[in-house]
């Protein structure tokens, strides 16, 4: 077993190395310096000498050391199709597209942007550094507001708004005023100011319930569709919809809202609101897309209006010191993932790294799933994509292998194929020719998952607390090591899922080990899940997961569960410690530690318990 640890995490570092130096190659061009002549708005300059780039080739922009302001007034337009964001014509002041062996130091520089924009929109390059800087908003794409009284008779609670948080009130709705944006009340989950986290048992009284069925429709059930339709597509996803919240004032600063169907929010905390999903995903900090080397260094992200980085398609990404935390006095930090990895391969490091505050996971890292929706020859294929947060998305490149998957047989492909060419069609259809004939047993409905896309994971020494959702979401068949760590989150610290039918987010999960982490309060929102969790959405008996070691980590709970496994073969729970903490009152003390389905070759040895569980397993487990 400690060799299979040592060829793990030699294998990945081997990889880390190697990409450093490639990251040091001599390079040719000029080094550009911007000084705070241009900080009232850096934008036009920065974009000016970017554009310049083949003409008058750059090897590094520094910035000297102050605070710069980015408009989007100035900034590069281009339309770009992000994954698990929205799609939008976007401005960016560092449009890297077609850049080689660039680095951006900002030498301890603070950037400061104004309205919908996205900072660094890197497509199509290679072997691209930034370094040393800070990422901030001057307005926040989220609202906050002190819970200040509540009235259970007549279900309202009363919401004090400081004046960082301009609003209007429309018809009975709430809107928030920023520059250049706007949103409404919509997704919404209460912090805990002492804390400054997640507040305990958010889940009964958050999200606040904004929309209800609605009342008045006429014949929309006889529309048909030849083709698939996504119902959570934007316009689809208001059908049979209507506002169920009433948003009164009572004076300037101070709102009552009515018609919420939850618990209604203690007062003292506050509440955290974003608008509307679908809507409120418009400027991650970072966009990256067929890149091939990445590294990001001492990046300090203290806001953005989605994620922090979202990488597509791209291979060998190390982020070093790599901070999402928030700033101004503000709970939240990124308004969803600190950072997501959709179909990268090579290696993927993670190291040194502090994720705190965003709405969503620190990390989530996975494929996707297309579905044959028709055989258009012996080796040719037309394919769509299905989750509409991952329109445009371009499945593979030519000579990669491609994954044939029936879940009703199994988890793992049934066979597979390599790429001839691919073509796009539009954002939700491609055509696929291969370089082999299409198996007999192939039907329309099957899904493919590109096998080559998927990346060597390295998550160490890394600090995950105080968000929303999970701290890391990994559905990665290659190898993944995720040591030294410590999690603090409201769900899950580690998912590890097969997600098929509802985000067709490929890969599942092999050859992962955990170890030496720390796990502290984590599931503290309410939900009676596990810590780590091995998981499926499909309802079947198939093996999804493989050869999995979590070993000498210490598990410092407030409830008992500690470790949920389905689908599992091959697994290790060994020289872990558990207690309990006593933060919080334990919400389902009848559980045990852990609990089982579906799986086999588990083991389970030198385990310490010294938390409240009378059970390790439940007693129904043999």
């Amino acid at each position: 077993m400690k060799n299979r640890y040592l060829l793990l995490t030699v294998a990945i570092f081997s990889v880390l190395v190697i990409g450093c130096a490639n990251a040091e190659k001599k390079t040719s061009g000029e080094t550009v310096v911007f000084d705070l002549t241009i900080s009232d708005d850096a934008t036009p300059a920065v974009v000016e000498r970017i554009l310049q780039y083949q003409e008058k080739p750059i090897k590094a922009i520094k910035f000297n050391k102050g605070t710069y302001h980015f408009y989007p007034d100035k900034g590069y337009e281009k339309f770009a199709y992000i994954s698990n964001h929205g799609d939008l014509m976007v401005n960016t002041p560092f449009p890297l597209e077609h850049f080689k062996n660039i680095t951006i130091d900002g030498q301890g520089s603070t950037f400061i942007f104004h309205g919908v924009m996205i900072p660094f929109f890197i497509v199509n390059s290679e072997n691209i550094m930034v370094k040393n800087l800070s990422i901030d908003w001057q307005d926040s794409f989220h609202s906050e507001g002190l819970i200040v009284a509540n009235n259970v008779k007549n279900k309202t609670f009363d919401m004090q708004i400081s004046d960082e948080y301009p609003y209007e009130i429309r018809n009975g709705q709430i809107y928030f005023i920023k520059e250049y944006y706007e949103h409404t009340l919509g997704q919404s989950i209460l912090y805990d100011p002492k804390r400054k986290a997640i507040a305990f048992n958010t889940e009964a009284y958050t999200g606040i319930t904004t929309f209800k069925t609605a009342t008045t429709s006429h014949n929309t059930n006889n529309i048909n569709y030849k083709y698939i339709v996504d119902k959570r597509d934007l316009e689809y996803k208001y059908l049979g919809k209507e506002n169920r919240l009433f948003v009164e004032e009572l004076k300037p600063g101070l709102v009552r809202v009515h018609g919420h169907g939850k618990k209604l929010p203690p007062v003292g905390l506050i509440l955290s609101m974003k608008g509307t999903q679908g809507f409120n995903r418009t400027s991650p900090a970072f966009k990256i897309t067929h890149v091939n080397g990445f590294n990001g260094e001492n990046i300090n992200i203290h806001h953005a209006g989605g994620m922090g980085l979202i990488a597509e398609n791209s291979s060998d990404l190390i982020l070093d010191c790599f901070n999402v935390t928030p700033s101004q006095g503000r709970m939240v930090s990124t308004t969803a993932d600190a950072t997501h990895f959709v179909g990268c391969r090579g290696k993927v490091v993670l190291k040194n790294c502090t994720f705190n505050n965003q709405l969503d996971d620190a990390s989530n890292v996975h494929g996707t799933y297309q579905k044959i929706v028709d055989i258009l020859g012996p080796n040719k294929l037309g394919v769509r994509m299905m989750h509409h947060q991952q329109k445009g998305f371009v499945i593979a490149q030519p000579n990669d292998t491609i994954g044939l998957v029936r879940l009703e047989k199994s988890f793992f492909p049934y066979g597979s194929l390599t790429v001839k060419d691919i073509k796009y069609i539009n954002n939700r259809y491609q055509i696929i020719a291969f370089n082999e004939t299409l198996p007999k047993e192939l039907e329309v409905g099957d899904l493919i998952e590109n096998l080559s896309a998927y990346p060597n994971l390295l998550v160490q020494n890394c600090t995950i607390s105080n968000n929303r959702a999970r701290g890391l979401l990994l559905s990665n068949p290659k190898n993944t090591v995720i040591e030294d760590n410590v999690f603090s989150t409201e769900m899950e610290a580690l998912l590890l899922p097969v997600e098929s039918s509802f985000w067709f987010e490929s890969g599942n999960a092999t050859n992962v080990v955990i170890k030496n982490n720390t796990f502290i309060d984590c599931q503290h929102s309410g939900f009676n899940k596990g810590v780590i969790r091995l998981v499926t959405d499909d309802n079947n008996e198939h093996i999804a997961f493989r050869n999995i070691i979590i070993s000498n980590n210490t598990f410092k709970q407030f409830d008992n569960l500690i470790l949920e496994v389905s689908n599992t073969d091959g697994l290790k729970f060994e020289k872990n410690v558990i207690s309990n903490s006593e933060t919080f009152p334990q919400l389902n003390p009848e559980n045990p530690i852990v609990k089982i389905e579906k799986s086999k070759n588990l083991e389970f040895s030198d385990n310490e318990n010294n938390g409240n569980a009378t059970d390790f397993f439940e007693p129904d487990y043999k």
